[in-house]
This record gives structure tokens, C-alpha cells and sequence, in this order.
């Protein structure tokens, strides 16, 4: 028999201190080993290589006890250990972000939680937790030592406006939840454990409760009409435009979403909508103004960088790499900037005039993407004078899509922009 034991600081349940003191193998980081009364005699397991210590309790002959912080279901060891085919009896204690939250008394329901524990890599595990907390108004980011800290979070976190809490130690005699307000205190070593807590001040309470907790899944509706958004003389990607754009782009939790010559921002709107990461880059300053309110009427966080692409690319500061790139306005040139710079592994361009396609389809075939196209011309429903109805015609557009494939162009560099 094993069981699995959370610790968060507090006195053991009757049935944690039960399993414990029968226990002839007990296992855990030396903090936890330190911090319950381990059986005279019991073998100590102390978990470093979290594989070998598990194989190791696996194979004990007799009742073993695993330690682990929290919850040990949440983002914890319960998953590794039912991966090697053992049903530990669990006894959890209250989870690490559970206690962030409530120590800055903050409902946590609605938050989104990211981990940059992940097996893909130390460098994509934080660009996607990050982009996960940067799209959305509440989230707790699952830090680690070395490969994950504070200090990768904190700075990005503080430009994009948000109350940001580091929770050191939950639990422990010296617990410290720091709100962290200066820059320059963003890069100091924290005590570890520790949780990165970010919050939208202007909607840290949900207007209304939440159904679903973290990211509230698919939006309702999407490939809105262009009444749903604000534009200046119709410069707006339509509907049908955008609903194939977005079938390609991909938006998600954890993606990084670029809409350059942006107009309306009603690309990037969409693709906040679905929990995506987004940047708007757009010249003109009245539409930049545009976006901001678009993204605030529909609920979302839109990062808006004003200038002429590609140039603006260098001047817009440190910017997460993208993942998918929508190019509505700017042509070859932007386009090129975009994939010899920063390698998304999906590029989406509307074209307007038939002598740009052959380019942008050279242009992204040469640079490793399996490119594929389409003209779309839409003829809307319209009512006539004496009520009847017709369809009237909309300009056509060709929409081309290129994807990084496995034999494609090298990963893009998990990296800031430039």
C-alpha cells in the first residue's frame, strides 16, 4: 500500500498521521521529510530524480508513505505515479494556488492556472505559461527553480498592467506573499517554492460567477459581423475573411498571435477570444485607439504596438515570438520580416491584389511552409425594395496559409523579440 500525503503547512489528518506512522518507507523532498515525524527505523527516500525515488517506493515491500506538496493532484506527483501503473490512497492538503489566492483574498474560480513544469522544453514551458497569464485577467503561473523563475514572468507581467504577487513558502514558517510593484525588484532570487499570482485590477471580481474554471473555452460566437466592431471605412477583414483566417491561425491558451496592419483589431479580437495571446501592430493611431476599445468591448486583452511594419517589430520592445502570424495589411516585405525574424509555425496572409500572391506563396515555400490558398468572394443575403431578397456581392479576397511542417523551417527560438 502507499499513500500519497499532502503537506501545506497545517497539522496532518487522523488518516495522513495513520499511514505515516505504519509506514516502512517514507519518501519526499528533504523539507517534507523534515517536516513530519517520520517512523523510527522507516527507510528514507529523499526525492531528488523524481523517476528513481518513485521506482524505488514502487518496489518496497511493505506500506510506504510519498510526501508531496498540496494537492498532490494538481500538477503534482499523482500523475507521475499513476503513470507507473500504482494507485496510491491520496490524502491531499489544500493546493499551493488555493492558498496564493486567499492570501491576497482574491476568489481564484474564475483564474486560469499554468505550469512551467513542462515536458516540451524549459524555454517554450514559460513562453506558454506566460502567454496563457498575458490573455487572460486572473492567473497563477506553477514556477521552477532554475528552469522556470519568477524573474521569467515578473517583468512582462508588470508592463501589461497587472497586480503581480510572488507567494514564497506557502505554509511554511517563513511564508511570504510579496506584491511586487518596481521593475527593477523583478529579478531577485525567491525562495522556492513559490507562485506567480497575476491580476487584471480592473477585473479582479468576474461580473458574474464562472461556470467553468480557467479559460471559459470556445467564445459563444465568432467570426462576428463588422457591426460587432468599431472600423474606419470598412477596413475590416469580413466575417467570412476571418472565420477561414482563424481555422488557420489556431488562437488557444497558451499561443502567441501577431495581427499586423491590424485596422480594426477584429483578428486579434477574435483570436483573444479564444484565449490566445495577441498583438495588434498597426500605423495609424486613431485605429490603434480602435483596437484598445474594440478588445475592452469585447472583454479582452489586446496588446496594441503602433507603427509601419516591419519596422515596428523593433521598436515595440520585448514581445513574446509568435506562434501564428495574421498579415492583413503590408505585403511581401512584412512578410518576409516575419518569417526570416521569428519562424511562426503558422503564417496567415489576406490578399487583396492577385500580382502579391505568386510572391507570398514563393516567399513562404522557400522558407520551409507547406502552403495552401484560397479565393473567397462571398454574396451576402440583402433584402430588396419591395421585400424580396438578393445576394450582393462582396470584394474577393485570397487567403493563403502556410504551416512549419516537420521537414519545414527550424523551430523558432523561444526568445523575446527583439
Amino acid at each position: 500500500m502507499i499513500t500519497l500525503v499532502g503537506l501545506d503547512g497545517g497539522p496532518l489528518e487522523p488518516r495522513a498521521a495513520a499511514a505515516l506512522a505504519g509506514a516502512s518507507c517514507v519518501a519526499g523532498a528533504l523539507r517534507h521529510l523534515a517536516a513530519v515525524p517520520v517512523p523510527a527505523g522507516a527507510k528514507r527516500v529523499v526525492v531528488g530524480d523524481l523517476g528513481a525515488a518513485l521506482r524505488e517506493v514502487a518496489e518496497h515491500d511493505g506500506p510506504a508513505v510519498v510526501l508531496a506538496s498540496g494537492d498532490p493532484g494538481f500538477f503534482g506527483v499523482l500523475r507521475a505515479l499513476r503513470e507507473r501503473g500504482v494507485r496510491p490512497d491520496v490524502v491531499p492538503a489544500v493546493s499551493s494556488v488555493a492558498l496564493a489566492f486567499a492570501r491576497i483574498g482574491v476568489p481564484w474560480d474564475d483564474a486560469v492556472v499554468a505550469s512551467a513544469h513542462g515536458r516540451s522544453g524549459r524555454g517554450r514551458s514559460v513562453r506558454r505559461a506566460l502567454a496563457a497569464a498575458l490573455a487572460h485577467p486572473k492567473a497563477a503561473i506553477l514556477t521552477a527553480p532554475v528552469s522556470a523563475e519568477p524573474r521569467a514572468f515578473l517583468p512582462a507581467l508588470l508592463r501589461a498592467g497587472r497586480d503581480v504577487y510572488v507567494a514564497e513558502r506557502l505554509g511554511a514558517t517563513d511564508e511570504a506573499v510579496v506584491r511586487v510593484t518596481d521593475p527593477a525588484d523583478a529579478g531577485r532570487d525567491r525562495a522556492h517554492p513559490n507562485v506567480v499570482i497575476a491580476v487584471d485590477p480592473e477585473r479582479a471580481v468576474a461580473p458574474a460567477a464562472a461556470w467553468l474554471p480557467g479559460h471559459q473555452g470556445a467564445p459563444d460566437g465568432w467570426a462576428l459581423a463588422e457591426a460587432d466592431f468599431a472600423h474606419r471605412d470598412s477596413m475590416i477583414t469580413k466575417a467570412e475573411v476571418r472565420a477561414v483566417a482563424l481555422a488557420h491561425l489556431a488562437p488557444r491558451p497558451g499561443t502567441v498571435v501577431w495581427d499586423v496592419g491590424a485596422g480594426s483589431g477584429s483578428v486579434a479580437v477574435e483570436c483573444a477570444r479564444f484565449g490566445a495571446h495577441t498583438v495588434a501592430f498597426e500605423r495609424v493611431a486613431a485605429d490603434c485607439r480602435r483596437i484598445r476599445g474594440n478588445a475592452a468591448a469585447h472583454g479582452v486583452s489586446v496588446q496594441v504596438c503602433e507603427g509601419e511594419a516591419p519596422g515596428v517589430f523593433d521598436r515595440a520592445g520585448a514581445l513574446l515570438t509568435p506562434d501564428a502570424v495574421f498579415v492583413g495589411g503590408g505585403g511581401p516585405g512584412v512578410i518576409a520580416a516575419v518569417v526570416e525574424r521569428y519562424r511562426p509555425e503558422r503564417v496567415v496572409a489576406a490578399l487583396a491584389a492577385l500580382d502579391r500572391v505568386r510572391a507570398v506563396y514563393d516567399l513562404l515555400t522557400t522558407a520551409g511552409y507547406a502552403v495552401e490558398g484560397t479565393q473567397l468572394q462571398a454574396s451576402r443575403l440583402a433584402t430588396l425594395p419591395d421585400g424580396g431578397l438578393r445576394l450582393a456581392a462582396a470584394n474577393p479576397v485570397t487567403l493563403l496559409w502556410g504551416l512549419r511542417g516537420a521537414g519545414g523551417a527550424a523551430s523558432a527560438p523561444d526568445r523575446p523579440a527583439p
